[in-house]
């Protein structure tokens, strides 16, 4: 009787690691799906990247940085929006989207704004505003902070930066075991539950959007790139840097953001001089998917000033 109960507790195992295994997509596949044209894969610092770039060359120019897990994909909305009046860069970033993983093993983020002035080195772009959305908006404002003859204008969307559960100060996070799993096990289910918070309207999350984070999230490398940003992400005070940031500044923010609460805007208005909050109403932390129209007039207005 033990045999048996033995052999079927592990018959259940094997079939619930069966049903949860998932394996990468093959890139070929991925570009084949999500790629718009191959001169949009790019070699910068020795790093191929994900570009695109929409609008005319002599337009000014607006930087579009996505958060953790997400792809430049997630501006599409806006970049088209926007297009005819401004010169749109997105990129995603190593190891996101169709960007391969960090050729040096390297997600800190003075790696990532290094990449991102070679960028704009190699587009010929001197100056740029920058929009960046949850750990995006924390580049861009470093980038403003660390690089104020780049940056023009700054649009922080429920930016990351200050210390919260799981992320303190001068301190590498702790990344659990069942996250680690995640190389493994997504599956389709799973990142559901995981992706829902972020929409303060459930339905928004939909099958189609769901599948574009499902798909890009098993690119060879994807997810263990993802584990190492998270591993590497080594929060400092932001408050001195953000003193220094000269650029005028624009905090959207959804009131309903589960991942990024709308308190924590006062702390970037206390700290960046000048800075103005626009709040969003049943809006969570996802602006541009949720309402890329809507939330685009506020940005919009404030670009055009």
């Amino acid at each position: 009787m033990k045999l048996t109960l033995a052999a079927a507790t592990l018959l259940l195992i094997v079939l619930a690691a069966l049903w949860l295994w998932t394996p990468d997509r093959s890139r070929q596949a991925l570009q084949a799906q999500y790629l718009r044209s191959a001169s949009d894969l790019v070699e910068v610092d020795g790093q191929l990247l994900h570009l695109r770039v929409d609008g005319p060359k002599t337009a000014p120019a607006l930087v579009l940085l996505h958060g953790m897990g997400a792809s430049l994909h997630t501006w599409e909305d806006w970049a088209q929006s926007l297009a005819g009046e401004y010169r749109v860069i997105r990129l995603d970033l190593p190891g996101s989207g169709l960007s391969p993983p960090d050729s040096k093993n390297d997600y800190s983020d003075l790696r990532t704004l290094h990449l991102l002035l070679a960028v704009m080195d190699r587009l010929e772009v001197p100056r740029a505003s920058f929009i960046g959305n949850s750990m995006g908006g924390r580049l861009a404002w470093a980038m403003a902070a660390q690089h104020p003859d780049r940056v023009v204008k700054l649009v922080l969307v429920s930016p990351d930066g200050f210390a919260s559960p799981g992320f303190e100060y001068d301190k590498a996070p702790e990344v659990p075991g069942w996250l680690q799993a995640m190389r493994y096990l997504l599956p389709r289910a799973v990142l559901r539950m995981n992706l829902l918070p972020a929409y303060a309207n459930p339905d928004k999350l939909t099958a189609a959007l769901l599948d574009r984070y499902h798909d890009l999230m098993r690119a060879p490398g994807a997810r263990a790139a993802l584990l190492q940003r998270m591993q590497q992400t080594v929060l400092r005070d932001p408050v001195p840097l953000l003193h220094k940031i000269q650029a005028p500044t624009l905090l959207l923010w959804g009131e309903q953001d589960r991942m990024i609460p709308i308190a924590n805007a006062d702390d970037y208005l206390k700290a960046v001089a000048g800075s103005r909050l626009v709040r969003l109403p049943g809006i969570g932390h996802l602006p541009q998917e949720e309402d890329p129209q809507g939330s685009l007039v506020p940005v919009r207005e404030f670009l055009a000033r």
